[in-house]
């Protein structure tokens, strides 16, 4: 009774002293042993159920100095000015008459009627007592489960909250926060029904562990069908507009023809695009060059851009459908041109026939050759006033040309001619033409070891010309002549034979 939880006992009461003094003074007079311990349990209970009355005061009320329920103090009457406060009794209670009575009648026939008097007297009944404060106990066996279980949630729950992590989670550029119990940033993906493809960017990478305020951003891959400049590429983008794309490419925006606004989302789905950027091209034209930033498309844009118009047959000196390049440099060649018909002569066909009454060697020109005639259109053209090598248009065949047929001799040869055969022959042609078989005076008139003039040749049975003949054919057709002439052909060397 002497804890310090209790408030006090009153003002003139010492708590170490006050028990003692109790137990001398009440315990002889109820005449068995403990019965202050039986009366305290069974008041105690009623005082649950009725209300904050305690043991003390409905058995024991003479040993703290006033009665209670016997006529002294009426219900609803104040209890002593100098009455002692009570244990974790902040505000003595008054008792009421239909509580002390009550009270009084049930706990005398507890103590004298119940079944603890009736079988064992006040030992019994002491007995009967503790078995009843027992069984009102727990039972400590009964409830260790139940506290492992209770603590085993309660850790749970701890671990519950401690593995819940709160997490911002950005697909595509559209923020939400979330509170997961992934591990790891793939797992998070995979539980939000993420899917990542091989073109997407997932940031932190899949494998990242995952913490409370981890932001996760992941942004879809999107096709391009790209040209640039006139080469075609495939590209894969994040970007969102056709602006950040080029930015994340290192294409320049600024002077450069898109075929799509810049500000134009990219789906999903991707898109073609065609880009030009802008280039420096410099235009040579009548003699002054022409720099011009341009993103045009062909090199004749180019050109009108740069303010020069092209006339006639000007052209420039790459094709105009060509794609310009940065740096360069396209010369306009200013064309002047005319037209010439220029008449050819179409050369004739020799055809050689057997002539079995000619002797070997002889040819005869049975049928003259004639050229033909063919009528040729030339385009005649000045670059830049320079004249350039003519281009042939178009050509006619005005006239077919004629072939010539010429008779070849394949009659043997006399080996001698009576009455000639024996002169020096050697010396004579030695004297006319040095001894060459094919020798043509100046004149053009005679030819031949032995300068026959063509008519005399073909008299002899010579066919074409002398110097055309054979060495022996010639000295043949001498000896002929010599012996129808003697030596008067040749006044000025007849007198070696």
């Amino acid at each position: 009774m002497s804890s310090p939880q209790y408030e006090t006992y009153g003002p003139n009461v010492n708590p170490d002293t006050y028990r003692p003094a109790y137990g001398q003074e009440h315990e002889p007079a109820y005449g068995y042993e403990h019965a202050y311990e039986h009366a305290y349990e069974y008041a105690y209970e009623y005082g649950n159920r009725h209300g904050p009355v305690y043991a003390y005061e409905l058995e024991h009320e003479p040993a703290y100095g006033h009665e209670y329920g016997h006529g002294h103090v009426h219900p609803g009457e104040a209890w002593f000015p100098d009455a002692p406060t009570l244990p974790r009794q902040a505000v003595p209670l008054a008792p009421t008459a239909e509580l002390t009575t009550e009270l009084t009648a049930e706990l005398a026939d507890e103590l004298f009627n119940g079944p603890a008097a009736r079988s064992g007297g006040r030992a019994e009944a002491r007995r009967a007592a503790r078995r009843r404060r027992s069984a009102d106990r727990p039972d400590v066996r009964k409830l260790l489960p139940q506290a492992l279980v209770v603590a085993f949630l309660a850790g749970g729950t701890s671990a519950f909250v401690a593995d819940d992590k709160a997490i911002e989670l950005t697909v595509d550029g559209r923020p939400r926060t979330l509170h997961t119990f992934a591990d790891d940033v793939g797992e998070l993906l995979a539980d939000e029904g993420v899917e990542v493809g091989a073109h997407d960017v997932v940031a932190p990478a899949a494998g990242t562990a995952l913490t409370s305020g981890a932001e996760i951003a992941v942004e879809y891959g999107r096709p391009l069908r790209l040209t640039l400049d006139g080469r075609s590429s495939h590209a894969w983008t994040t970007a969102h507009t056709v602006d950040e794309a080029l930015r994340e490419l290192g294409v320049r925006a600024q002077g450069a023809y898109v075929s799509v606004p810049l500000t134009r989302r990219i789906g999903r789905a991707g898109l073609a695009l065609d880009v030009r950027t802008e280039r420096t091209v410099t235009v040579m034209a009548d003699g002054q060059a022409r720099t011009v930033r341009t993103n045009a498309a062909t090199v004749g844009e180019t050109v009108a851009e740069a303010g020069i118009t092209l006339h006639g047959q000007d052209t420039t000196s790459v094709p105009g459908d060509s794609f310009p390049r940065d740096g360069q440099t396209v010369t306009v060649m200013r064309i002047t041109g005319t037209k010439e018909v220029r008449e050819e002569s179409l050369p004739f066909e020799v055809r050689r026939t057997d002539d079995p009454g000619l002797f070997r060697g002889t040819e005869v020109v049975e049928q003259a050759g004639r050229p033909g005639l063919r009528r040729v259109t030339y385009a005649l053209r000045t670059v830049n006033g320079v004249e350039q090598k003519p281009r042939r248009l178009r050509a006619e065949v005005v006239r077919e040309p004629r072939a010539q047929v010429v008779k070849v001799g394949t009659k043997p040869l006399p080996t001698s001619v009576q009455g000639a055969d024996r002169l020096n022959w050697q010396g004579l042609a030695h004297c006319e033409s040095g001894g060459r078989p094919g020798a043509v005076d100046p004149s053009g008139t005679y030819g031949g070891l032995y300068q026959f003039d063509t008519r005399t040749w073909q008299a002899l049975g010579g066919a074409g010309r002398p110097q055309d003949a054979s060495a022996a054919e010639q000295t043949f057709r001498a000896k002929k002549l010599y012996v129808r002439r003697g030596a008067s052909p040749w006044p000025h060397c007849g007198g070696r034979l």
